[in-house]
C-alpha cells in the first residue's frame, strides 16, 4: 500500500514538473530517465533478473527513440545528423546487450548518454530561452 502511494506521488510530481517545463527541461528529464533505466537494466542483467532487464531496456530504448525522433534536422544541421547516428548506435547496442545479457554494453550506452546530457545541461539558460523564443517566432510566422 505504501509503495503504491509513493509511486502515485512520484507520478503526480512528474506531471507537475513536465507541465511547467520548457523543451530543454523535458529533454533533460528524458535523458535522466533513460540513464536511470539503464542503471536498473545493468543491475538486472548482473542479478540475472531477465524480466526486469527486458522491462528496463525497453523503457530506456523507448526514451532514446523519442529523443531521436524529436531531432529537428532543419535547425540542427550536422549536429542533429551526428546525434541521430549516435542515438541509432545506442539503440543497436541495447539490442545487443539484451541478446547477450552483457552489462558492459548497457554501461557503454549509459556513458554515451551521460556525455550528451552533460553537454545539454551546460547550455546557458539565456541561450536556451533565446532559442525557444526564436523557434516560436519562426513557427508563428506564415
Amino acid at each position: 500500500m505504501y509503495n503504491a502511494r509513493v509511486k502515485n506521488y512520484q507520478r503526480e510530481a512528474l506531471k507537475t514538473r513536465v507541465a511547467g517545463a520548457d523543451r530543454y527541461e523535458i529533454i533533460q528529464m528524458l535523458m535522466a530517465g533513460a540513464i536511470e533505466k539503464l542503471v536498473l537494466a545493468r543491475v538486472s542483467i548482473e542479478k540475472k533478473q531477465l524480466e526486469a532487464k527486458a522491462e528496463h531496456l525497453s523503457k530506456a530504448s523507448a526514451i532514446i527513440e523519442a529523443l531521436r525522433g524529436s531531432l529537428d534536422f532543419e535547425i540542427g544541421g550536422e549536429v542533429t545528423e551526428n546525434l541521430f547516428a549516435l542515438y541509432s548506435y545506442m539503440l543497436d547496442r541495447l539490442i545487443d546487450a539484451s541478446i547477450k545479457n552483457d552489462p558492459s554494453l548497457v554501461e557503454e550506452v549509459s556513458n554515451l548518454l551521460k556525455e550528451i546530457k552533460s553537454a545539454w545541461d551546460a547550455i546557458p539558460a539565456d541561450v536556451r530561452h533565446k532559442t525557444i523564443a526564436d523557434n516560436q517566432d519562426s513557427y508563428n510566422v506564415g
